[in-house]
């Protein structure tokens, strides 16, 4: 994913001194458990969230410092590293710089979505997604083929990523969306459905109420989800 000797990505000592951080806030003793709340895919060092966040301060800082550029092309190097942590530093910074990320990134931020996917990174990174349409409008479109997209990690990056934008957020476009995927017997698809209507109806609740009731090609899961606090 990193072109050998591309001058955009971080040099190797700032992964080093990163690195180094991480795995002096591990518990090793954590990994396993770690590992296995997601389903063994991924290494892990055993830092848990907060010790990370600590850890990972300067690396961010001066990532944030050198621009969203910069950013990006540190999020493609993260994810090249073996340890899951490593995109977990990647999903904060480009979280961090969202607002300031040029429309290009929306390229860059779909491929670490399809890449070494599970639902941690790609809901994260879906925050991402929602930030860059809504500052660059004119690339909102192209959720429309993210939707349908063959990878199901992408479809449901693109059904979450209005998640939290509460009056702000688009029913219209949610629920077209949702029926997109309707029919979708992956797990976190429905879930996915049924996360972004919950998260709807906490502004639109008349209107995500009449979805659900005409639709009755809902799974149960994405209806229940959906339902928890009707």
């Amino acid at each position: 994913m990193t072109p050998s000797g591309d001058t955009r990505y971080p040099p190797p000592g700032d992964l080093a001194a990163l690195r180094e951080t991480l795995v002096a806030a591990s518990d090793p003793s954590k990994a396993p458990e770690m590992e296995s709340y997601l389903k063994n895919q991924f290494p892990m060092l055993g830092v848990g969230s907060v010790p990370r966040r600590a850890a990972q301060k300067e690396f961010m800082a001066a990532k944030v410092s050198a621009g969203p550029d910069a950013c990006v092309a540190a999020a493609h190097r993260l994810w090249a590293e073996p340890e899951r942590e490593f995109q977990y530093v990647g999903c904060d910074l480009l979280r961090r710089v969202a607002r300031r990320l040029p429309s290009s990134a929306l390229g860059d931020v779909r491929e670490l979505v399809a890449t070494k996917s599970w639902w941690d990174t790609v809901d994260s990174l879906a925050k991402v997604v929602g930030t860059l349409v809504t500052s660059h409008p004119q690339r909102r479109s192209e959720l429309d083929d993210w939707v349908v997209d063959d990878d199901m990690w992408v479809a449901r990056a693109a059904i979450l990523h209005q998640l939290s934008m509460k009056q702000d957020a688009d029913p219209d476009l949610v629920f077209r969306y949702c029926e997109a995927q309707i029919g979708h017997s992956d797990f976190f698809i429905r879930k996915a459905i049924g996360w972004a209507l919950r998260d709807l109806a906490r502004s639109y609740p008349d209107e995500v109420w009449q979805f659900v009731d005409s639709h009755p090609d809902l799974s149960p899961l994405s209806v229940r989800e959906a339902t928890k606090h009707r």
